[in-house]
């Protein structure tokens, strides 16, 4: 089955569908993105994700998406695909053509919807801390930018040495998070994330296991990672995902009993509401 994808408020199947060869996503990464769950053939979480799109776009000087139009088109979308139990839409909106350089082009946004299977996670993540700090001063930080270089070679970095997730820490030398997920450790029956300030995602993911499973969010060396007493990642297509090694440091328990509270909590939450 072919699934059309959504290409300027027009669905078009994949094999015709097609972008500028100057749109400055492909150029020179001036775009921004989110990745949102589906669960059984809907949608989770969509307005957060598409509140975040827009701050995303605003952070980085872009127009407004037209999130009512995005908003449609992943409906229309999803209406022509099977209802997977597991699933991921991908939302990309860039600056549009553009010249051969960083300056940008009139010619209008590109706006994608693209929907597809997702396969689960494994039960326990493995992960590697990589050697080049985020920088939490930089004009992109905490933005979901399509400038994604940094994060492809970082997780290449983690699967060459076993790995399924890499984290970084910043220049300051705390935690900061993965290269799609955040980051939360369990020091002394403490649940703790590192703050927005670190240069981390404002995680969608993140902030409801904040609301729904308590923690703090508090700066902490990159070491404390190596240290916990249990650790999880967060992200869309994850929930909350157990780490159970950190290079070659076994973390005690993959889940703890907080971890382990904490996927209970999120799984009944997000199943009694799916646009929370």
């Amino acid at each position: 089955m072919t699934i059309p994808v959504w290409v300027n408020g027009e669905l078009i199947d994949p094999a015709r569908a097609t972008v500028s060869v100057f749109d400055h996503g492909l150029m020179v990464g001036d775009g921004v993105f989110e990745t949102i769950k589906i669960v059984n053939g809907e949608s989770f979480a969509l307005t957060r994700h598409l509140d975040r799109l827009t701050l995303s776009a605003q952070r980085m000087d872009l127009p407004d998406p037209d999130v009512s139009a995005i908003a449609d088109g992943i409906a229309k979308c999803l209406a022509e695909a099977p209802a997977w139990p597991l699933g991921r839409i991908r939302v990309t909106y860039t600056s549009g053509p553009g010249p051969l350089g960083s300056d940008r082009g009139d010619q209008g946004t590109t706006s994608v919807v693209i929907v597809d299977e997702q396969k689960p996670f494994p039960a326990a993540a493995n992960v590697v801390v990589v050697p080049w700090p985020r920088n939490e001063r930089g004009a992109l930080s905490g933005v979901k930018s399509t400038s994604y270089g940094d994060n492809a070679k970082a997780l290449a970095f983690a699967k060459a040495r076993g790995g399924g997730e890499a984290i970084f820490g910043n220049l300051a030398g705390n935690l900061c998070e993965g290269t799609g997920s955040n980051v939360f450790l369990v020091h002394g029956g403490r649940l703790i994330t590192p703050t927005l300030e670190s240069g981390c995602l404002a995680g969608v993911t993140r902030a409801l296991t904040l609301e729904w499973c308590g923690g703090v969010e508090e700066d902490v060396p990159l070491s404390a990672i190596y240290e916990a007493e249990e650790a999880f990642l967060t992200s869309t297509t994850r929930d909350i995902q157990p780490i159970g090694l950190v290079d070659d440091t076994s973390l005690p328990v993959a889940p703890g009993p907080v971890t382990a509270e904490a996927m209970k909590i999120f799984a009944d939450r997000s199943a009694t509401d799916l646009n929370p």
